[in-house]
């Protein structure tokens, strides 16, 4: 398995294919389909703010591991103008852009570690993971699925 998948964020085709690579990832490591399906919108979340704030900037997507736990980690930076009031950012229901303000607190909720970082001129950085649930690999039964 590749150790980490690079995605340049330039476009809206660029959103679709890292969403597509988080997912992926997220299946095979054995998350469940809902849990697979958070990490994919956690990550169109991020990649589309890139697009929308900083018009480029990249997507890293990577498996990790923690006591004996995978899990997968998503990482978003950008050179953009970074983020002015970063509380005020976090805040459900507020946006700068005019949509529904879902972005960096959704991103928050669908995932299981969060971490943000901003500069102004100078760019965001943001981290996120989110851990497979311990039987997410087993089947019905128990077995290995």
């Amino acid at each position: 398995m590749v150790a980490a998948l690079r995605i340049e964020i330039a476009s809206e085709i660029d959103i679709v294919a890292a969403r597509q690579e988080g997912r992926a990832l997220a299946v095979a490591l054995g998350f469940s389909p809902v849990a697979a399906t958070m990490v994919a919108a956690a990550i169109s979340e991020l990649a589309r703010n890139i697009l929308l704030y900083a018009r480029r900037g990249e997507i890293v997507v990577e498996r990790v591991d923690r006591a004996g736990c995978a899990g997968v980690c998503v990482t978003a930076r950008d050179a953009g103008p970074g983020i002015a009031d970063l509380a005020l950012a976090m805040q459900p229901g507020y946006s700068t852009s005019g949509g529904l303000g879902l972005g960096l607190p959704g991103v928050q909720r669908l995932m299981d570690e969060f971490e943000i970082h901003t500069e102004l001129a100078r760019g965001t950085l943001v981290v996120a993971r989110k851990w497979r649930e311990p039987d997410a690999a087993r089947g019905a039964n128990g077995a290995r699925g």
